[in-house]
């Protein structure tokens, strides 16, 4: 589901004219870069000493997704939405990364 929260999130940016969209995580969150790279954000920098969280600096990873990239990166989240994507059970046969990777190799 957070897959398609994001889908929708972005088509509707997208939709209203914006030019970009970001998304931005504590370095030290893995989990949260490793995220935005299977939805398609690609990686711009870091933001050294971004911030001070809880009496250390927070150095700030920063992600984007382009308008221009938007045209193939949403063919691949609606291949991936797709019913026939998914099992009886509702679980999923590709990942979303895989379409993810063909619609980077087709830019």
């Amino acid at each position: 589901m957070a897959s398609e929260a994001m889908y929708l999130l972005l088509k509707t940016a997208f939709e209203l004219g914006y030019r970009r969209c970001e998304w931005r995580c504590d370095s030290r969150n893995a989990a949260s870069a490793k995220a935005a790279r299977r939805l398609g954000f690609q990686f711009e920098g870091m933001l050294r000493q971004a911030m001070v969280v809880k009496g250390r600096n927070r150095d700030t990873l920063l992600f984007s997704m382009l308008d221009g990239e938007w045209d193939g990166l949403c063919q691949a989240y609606e291949a991936y939405l797709a019913d026939d994507n998914f099992d009886a059970e509702g679980r999923q046969l590709h990942s979303l990364g895989r379409f993810m990777a063909k619609a980077c190799a087709l830019a």
